[in-house]
């Protein structure tokens, strides 16, 4: 038998013990082991819980105890959860968590710790909860020079943009929504700013490319500066708008890495991936594109992940997993401002022909868009790729010449 502990009792930590009292004997036959929980650490008090002998306020009688062999870490955030995470490893305990903020800020340390000590340090949940991504990342596609990741990494924020396309929601009320079904948090920050799939993107570029990615390397745009006049440009453009996160490696061994909206084809594998679901492409120089899908989040997907880890830590006791990146370095990631792209543009105007002539003149030409209930003076257009400094200048001289810009959205090729 194998005691393990289970660190917080949220909605994914009550997921978890769920789903390995619900399943003794498949999880046992699985993991060739009968796996049971010894301690639930929490600073609550559950005195009705079938579990209530199991709970403990005291995370050092987990440390201390010899019989503890994997300890799951549900608790999210940095405090205590690094710390914790970090003495479990240095104690020799093998940890599986699903806080995707830990293994973003702190993976490479992590990882190392685990190494040094022969153990795993496993975090499947982290990116897509119930959709499988590390796993196949590490071993399903090993032979493949990965080329490019991309995604919608946030199903409340695909909600969002999802709401008001189909609807005609603004952001305001779809976000409101969101809330009341419980897809957003009281504070949305994380999701409607970025921050989460800034955080899923780190861990996934750290894994393909095998170098650490920190959060604060990456540019982060969320969408809360996207309104219902961007969403019909999109489609006056053919497309759709989504928070994507990309990365790919250029010749040159830095990183290309952004977290944004985009305007996406409508003919894109990821254009039709809607309301809370989540898809991840990854683009590999053998298979080509091959795109995981699916909502992932919630108690029970989420918690099946962690669950997953748990039996793969208990097969591999005495031959670790192979789940290693180096250390980060502050030149590893390219100026975003350096990258090639197309952007849309939305701007405000007192004489639209002035106005595209001199866009004309400046950008050498781009591509014109309209859309049926458009204000007086307002005009958007699309321009060619180039660097995306060299667009930031351009802007910043028509604003001089009487354009105000509003809002600026890249195009994805994806």
């Amino acid at each position: 038998m194998v005691e393990i502990a289970v660190m917080g009792y949220g909605v994914v930590g009550s997921g978890v013990v769920e789903v390995l009292t619900n399943h003794v004997e498949n999880i046992a036959k699985r993991a060739k082991e009968q796996i049971n929980i010894k301690y639930i650490l929490d600073l609550r008090e559950f005195p009705g819980s079938p579990f209530a002998d199991k709970f403990t306020n005291s995370f050092d009688k987990i440390l201390n105890d010899p019989e503890i062999k994997i300890v799951v870490e549900v608790m999210g955030g940095l405090k205590p959860a690094f710390e914790y995470v970090k003495r479990c490893l240095e104690a020799g305990k093998s940890v599986v968590t699903s806080n995707k903020e830990l293994v973003a800020a702190k993976g490479a340390e992590l990882l190392k710790i685990a190494q040094k000590n022969n153990l795993n340090f496993l975090f499947e949940a982290s990116v897509g909860g119930g959709i499988p991504i590390i796993r196949p990342i590490s071993q399903c596609l090993a032979a493949n020079d990965v080329v490019e990741i991309a995604g919608i990494l946030n199903g409340t924020t695909n909600f969002i943009l999802t709401k008001m396309i189909r609807e005609q929601m603004t952001f305001d009320d779809t976000l409101a929504l969101a809330q009341k079904l419980g897809y957003a948090e009281r504070n949305p920050a994380a999701d409607v700013e970025g921050y989460d799939a800034c955080r899923k993107k780190c861990i996934l570029a750290s894994l393909a490319y095998g170098k650490h990615v920190y959060p604060e390397q990456v540019h982060t745009e969320g969408i809360t500066g996207i309104t219902l006049a961007d969403v019909e440009y999109a489609a006056a453009w053919g497309g759709v708008v989504k928070l994507i996160g990309q990365v790919k490696m250029m010749g040159d061994g830095k990183l290309q890495i952004i977290v944004c909206p985009m305007f996406i084809p409508r003919d894109s594998k990821l254009a039709n991936v809607d309301d809370v679901f989540k898809g991840i492409m990854v683009r590999g120089d053998s298979t080509g594109d091959v795109v995981f899908y699916g909502k992932g989040a919630g108690k029970l997907p989420t918690a099946s992940a962690v669950v997953a880890d748990v039996i793969d830590c208990v097969k591999h006791f005495k031959a670790r997993k192979y789940l290693y990146w180096e250390d980060g370095s502050k030149d590893y990631v390219e100026d975003y401002l350096l990258n090639d792209v197309a952007m849309f543009v939305r701007a405000e105007t007192d004489n639209e022909d002035i106005a595209f002539k001199n866009i004309n003149k400046i950008f050498g030409g781009v591509t014109r868009l309209s859309r049926k209930r458009a204000a007086g003076g307002e005009i958007a257009f699309v321009t060619d790729i180039m660097q995306e400094k060299a667009i930031a200048a351009k802007l910043a001289e028509l604003e001089t010449l009487g354009v105000c810009v509003k809002n600026t959205i890249r195009i994805g090729d994806l």
